[in-house]
């Protein structure tokens, strides 16, 4: 086996931290920046290699021990080896540094954050176990530090053989208020029932296809959300701020609660007028508390399923809906909307992972909305959106980490912009 001893630079996004050997780069998990260790390659790549700590030869001072017997071999935290307030230094610092490369000046970043432990609602179990870390084995296990109480007390009293098969959702916390199979503050969705609205979606679009082959008519865009419907028995409402909040527990829904209830404030801080725009929606859980703040809520979201739980959740407000894309929101429906209702006050908006389509952007930079508030879940795209408004006339007023995923290297963000 051949060792190289390095001295590494910077955490990057994923959690790996940086070295050099002989100018090339290597990435290596586990460590933390400023550290001098004694590593393997296990993988070499044209331009970069990956590497494993055979030991930490001069240690960061912010180097703890682990307190999951599971970690390194569970496949959910990556950061567990570093002190909870030097990762947040580090997460901050990998949103600045995307930012940075976009040619984006940014201000001090604020921290939204919460417990360390104990704060994950949601999990997704395989055969009632966790999949192990680049593996297809299963764990076993009965506690995880970073769930919540709810969550334990699930896996504690159920044993692995006893839990439902295949990929099982289960969502668990003090603020759910419906309990419809019976556990005490967990909802439990399994794998059947998956499988079986995959089927019923793919019968629903071959019948659709067929349809439109035999009338041979131009395909136009819906003018409004036409619903689904509401499996009851994956159904969870949580109360957070107050309000009641419906979802799929299959469907994705954030898993810090409490976090989530701060960050709600400071996405519509500051916020008020006659109509608001609320593109990728999702269940509408910022709608509901735009609702009260604007005489109309616009919500684009593709997710038509999503869109059912929207509706009950802002049942009685003044809202339109689009269950569409946002480019095809954009395309068909934009300049209906201004026409009809005016022009918009603010926006929220919530993409994917891949950021907005770029449609989507390029409406906003020409809007003149005048606030919009972005939030992401991967700071890369985000740095590239808010770079693409900015250049169009938006001020960066101010940035957030969202510190949602304590333990782990995942990053969300919340950024104003002002015109």
């Amino acid at each position: 086996m051949t060792t190289y001893t390095v001295t590494t630079e910077k955490m990057v996004t994923g959690g790996d931290c940086l070295a050099k050997i002989d100018g090339k780069a290597v990435l290596i998990p586990y460590a933390l920046p400023e550290e001098t260790l004694e590593i393997e390659i296990t993988k070499d790549f044209r331009d970069y290699s990956l590497a494993s700590v055979v030991q930490v030869l001069e240690p960061s001072e912010h180097r703890v021990l682990p307190f999951c017997p599971l970690y390194g071999k569970c496949g959910g935290c990556n950061m567990q080896h570093i002190d909870s307030a030097y990762q947040t230094e580090l997460r901050k610092s990998i949103l600045a540094e995307a930012f940075v490369r976009e040619g984006l000046s940014i201000p001090e970043i604020g921290v939204i954050g919460g417990n360390n432990q104990g704060y994950r609602a949601r999990f997704q179990l395989h055969d009632g176990g966790l999949m192990e870390r680049k593996s297809n084995n299963i764990i076993d296990i009965s506690n995880c530090p970073c769930a919540t109480q709810e969550v334990n007390k699930y896996l504690s009293e159920v044993p692995m053989q006893d839990r439902p098969k295949g990929r099982v959702h289960i969502f668990g916390s003090d603020k759910i208020t419906s309990i419809p199979n019976g556990y005490d503050k967990i909802i439990v969705a399994d794998e059947s029932e998956v499988l079986r609205k995959k089927a019923e979606k793919e019968r629903r679009d071959r019948n659709a296809k067929s349809r439109d082959k035999k009338r041979c008519k131009q395909k136009t865009a819906k003018t409004r959300f036409e619903g689904t419907s509401v499996n009851t028995q994956n159904l969870c409402t949580v109360e957070l701020n107050g309000k009641s909040i419906h979802f799929d527990v299959q469907g994705f829904f954030q898993s810090n609660l409490q976090v989530l209830e701060k960050v709600i404030p400071s996405i519509t801080e500051g916020l008020s007028g006659t109509n608001v725009l609320d593109m990728y929606a999702g269940a509408g859980t910022f709608s509901v508390f735009l609702t009260d703040l604007f005489n109309t809520v616009c919500l684009v979201e593709h997710n038509k399923g999503a869109l059912v739980f929207a509706e009950q959740n802002l049942a009685g407000k003044k809202h339109e809906s689009y269950g569409v894309s946002g480019e095809t929101w954009v395309n068909h429906h934009a300049e209906t909307w201004q026409k009809q209702f005016g022009p918009f006050d603010a926006a929220v908006v919530d993409p994917p992972r891949s950021g907005m389509e770029k449609k989507v952007s390029d409406y906003l930079g020409k809007s003149g909305i005048p606030k919009i508030r972005c939030v992401s879940c991967d700071a890369a795209t985000q740095a590239r959106d808010i770079a693409r408004l900015t250049a169009c006339g938006y001020k960066l007023e101010k940035l957030f980490l969202l510190d949602f995923y304590p333990q782990t290297c995942h990053i969300e963000s919340l950024a104003w912009l002002t015109i």
